[in-house]
């Protein structure tokens, strides 16, 4: 487990426009986590010597405490904004299932953690439920575009609380 933020003395967070293609692909992940985990605050990149003399240093997708777990990436300007987005996605899920001890992003019509795929156009959540491969169209299917969760997944519903925020009535 890495430690958050403070712990890491080498750490620091990546300044607005110091990485615009990175922080335009966070802006999108963290559009759902908000979606799907809105009590969770926001994600971070912070930079970290990676011990390398070829890679003076490497990003990570932090929570907004600053911990964060995985691999980190270069920030390298020339990757494509589509493989900036699906390396994003990946180390922000990651983070928060490593340290938040959860599936993230989850399917909500199935209940099962989603993971990042893609097309040449668009980075996609995708979900291996939903179809037993019968058809020939194969398992699974695409429930949305990286960043677009809030347009396909309702807000979490809190234990205990009815429709309107409190307790349904018996």
């Amino acid at each position: 487990m890495r430690p958050p933020f403070d712990d890491t003395p080498d750490a620091r967070p990546l300044t607005p426009g110091e990485a615009p293609r990175w922080e335009a692909a966070l802006a999108l992940v963290e559009r759902d986590l908000r979606a799907t985990l809105p009590e969770h605050g926001g994600l971070r990149l912070l930079a970290m010597p990676s011990g390398q003399d070829d890679f003076p240093e490497l990003v990570y997708v932090a929570l907004a405490d600053g911990s964060w777990w995985g691999n980190g990436f270069e920030p390298d300007p020339s990757v494509s904004a589509l493989d900036a987005l699906a390396v994003v996605a990946e180390a922000a899920q990651d983070t928060v299932s490593e340290r938040l001890w959860r599936a993230w992003p989850v399917c909500a019509a199935h209940g099962l953690g989603m993971h990042v795929g893609g097309t040449d156009e668009r980075v996609e959540w995708w979900c291996s439920g939903g179809s037993d491969g019968s058809d020939g169209s194969g398992t699974g299917h695409v429930r949305s575009g990286v960043g677009e969760l809030a347009d396909v997944q309702p807000l979490p519903a809190r234990r205990g609380s009815g429709r309107y925020g409190h307790r349904a009535s018996r």
